[in-house]
């Protein structure tokens, strides 16, 4: 069995950052996203619904720069965001 101050986890930042195991490009998210990535993904689309209001409002008041800046970041979120939904589906058919 294992001792009461025996350290079982990852010992380095490679090791701590290949836990869980995961396939692929799913190696890019974080491993504490990727352990509740269904949150994180619903997290990142209101993220990105609040950056297209700025963006747009931006736009409303002929900020162009910074309405580009909004609605890329809006565009990058979102994108994650239905990503990870779908790899949260994925994970739970495979259950």
């Amino acid at each position: 069995m294992n001792a009461p101050n025996d350290n079982a986890g990852p010992r380095s930042f490679r090791d701590w950052w290949r836990y869980p195991p995961r396939p692929g490009l799913q190696r890019f998210i974080n491993p504490w996203e990727y352990r509740h990535v269904g949150l994180f993904g619903a997290i990142r689309i209101v993220g990105g619904g609040v950056a297209a209001v700025a963006g747009i409002i931006c736009l409303s008041y002929g900020v162009w720069g910074w309405a580009a800046f909004f609605l890329a970041i809006a565009g990058l979120n979102l994108a994650a965001g239905f990503w990870y939904l779908s790899i949260a589906r994925s994970a739970t058919a495979r259950a």
